[in-house]
């Protein structure tokens, strides 16, 4: 018995210490900051985000978010999660753009209904020069439910 318990023991250990497969997104996208930018090309302002060290160096990590499907019009691989459902999310509430992230699929996304709960993991990307993007992006996303 004891042998089976000090094995029990170092399971528990290593899983407690070891690193996750994933770093979930919403929290790491919540500290960073943004500034109101002005555009003149477009003449309107945006939310720019100033990426400190610790997000930039995440860049190419597997970043995984549970979240809400948001519609757009978009590229069939392509889709917009979001940390609140539609009516609260950044484009239709008064939640902030570290509440969203832009997936690219590795394949043609399923069809998916508004507000349905998905949880997507990818490679991070930070975008802060393209306002026809996001600034959180996951490539060679997968959507995992």
């Amino acid at each position: 018995m004891k042998k089976y318990t000090w094995f029990l023991l170092v399971i528990f250990i290593t899983s407690a210490f070891s690193p996750p497969d994933s770093i979930d997104g919403w929290p790491v996208f919540a500290r960073v900051k943004f500034n109101s930018t002005y555009f003149k090309d477009l003449n309107e302002y945006f939310l720019v985000p100033a990426f400190d060290k610790r997000i930039t160096s995440l860049v190419g990590s597997e970043i995984t978010v549970k979240g809400y499907y948001i519609p757009f019009d978009l590229p069939k691989n392509q889709l917009i999660i979001s940390k609140n459902p539609y009516s609260a999310c950044f484009f239709c509430g008064g939640a902030g753009p570290e509440s969203v992230a832009e997936a690219l699929l590795k394949i043609k996304a399923p069809k998916l209904k508004v507000d349905q709960i998905i949880t997507i993991k990818g490679k991070l990307k930070l975008n802060d020069k393209d306002v026809s993007h996001l600034n959180f992006i996951l490539e060679e996303a997968e959507i995992l439910n």
